[in-house]
């Protein structure tokens, strides 16, 4: 397994490389800073502004950078290999995305902060520029590094559950865990009370809960009994609040993400961008569909 981590002098940053340790036993990890100097990144503007020493500003930027990347491999277990560094004058989520296509990365870890939808879309975070554009599956990890045991495993229907096991099972975590594979069924509208009962409407409802059985029996069934110690679950509700609410428990969500364009995942929403947004457990978007363009 490969895995690209992207590294700066966070706090969440070097969380997400202990929480990868904790996670994975990969075969090869590399760690990347993107040196972003801002404007100051062309000479002729720091001569505008007068910055003196220009040169050792630069040094000393790219110095910090190389000991964020030391500091965050002394991070990892001594069972993984040594991780690959790399430091760069680049912007952080563009250095990130392109070394993890480059190298062919499995995974991308990134830890992130709780900013709001309206802050991330004025800030644009590194954490939201790769969920917005990343092509690998994406853990994003929030607050400290802790063991992993119980895993909620998020779908939306059989397609997605297949999709999302198939990927767990080629990567599965260090050590075994328990693992809920949960649905949540939107609630239908209920009839007028002079008009019920109607037997077609509660028809389609008994059978849009049939299937949501049926999907999560199968994603469960599918997971390696090896690794992951499995069950299902059906719940009504929007999927998104449904999902955040029983993360509670949990100390990873696993949840799918279709590849919605970007200003149209921000506008119209997305149930992967909302968990992300709403639980305080790391989340891993396993993805399916085409990257948006960054």
């Amino acid at each position: 397994m490969k895995i690209v981590a992207g590294v700066d002098w966070s706090d969440a940053a070097f969380a997400a490389v202990e929480q990868l340790g904790l996670l994975y036993q990969p075969a090869d990890v590399t760690l990347v800073h993107g040196v972003d100097l801002g404007l100051f990144e062309y000479p002729i503007v720091a001569e505008a502004a007068n910055l003196q020493g220009y040169d050792i500003f630069r040094k000393s930027m790219f110095e910090a950078g190389c000991e964020s990347l030391d500091r965050a491999a002394t991070m990892l277990p001594s069972d993984i290999p040594k991780p690959r560094q790399l430091c760069e004058f680049r912007k952080p989520a563009r250095f990130l995305l392109d070394t993890a296509t480059a190298m062919a990365a499995d995974l991308i870890v990134v830890g992130t902060h709780d900013h709001s939808r309206v802050a991330e879309l004025v800030l644009t975070s590194v954490s939201h520029r790769v969920l917005l554009h990343a092509m690998q599956p994406t853990l994003l990890v929030k607050g400290h590094a802790k063991p992993i045991r119980r895993v909620l495993v998020a779908i939306e229907g059989r397609d997605d559950g297949r999709q999302i096991c198939e990927w767990l099972n080629r990567h599965p975590f260090r050590t075994s865990v328990e693992a809920t594979v949960l649905t949540a069924v939107p609630m239908l509208p209920t009839p007028m009370p002079e008009l019920s009962p109607i037997p077609p409407f509660e028809s389609w409802s008994e059978e849009l809960m049939a299937q949501a059985q049926a999907s999560v029996r199968a994603c469960a069934e599918a997971l390696l009994p090896s690794r992951y110690s499995a069950s299902s679950r059906v719940m009504k509700g929007e999927p998104a609040p449904v999902i955040s609410e029983t993360a509670k428990e949990f100390d990873l969500v696993v949840v799918g993400s279709h590849g919605r364009e970007g200003l149209d995942r921000f506008l119209l929403g997305s149930v992967s961008h909302a968990i992300v947004h709403q639980v305080t457990c790391p989340v891993l978007v396993v993805r399916s569909g085409k990257p948006t363009p960054s």
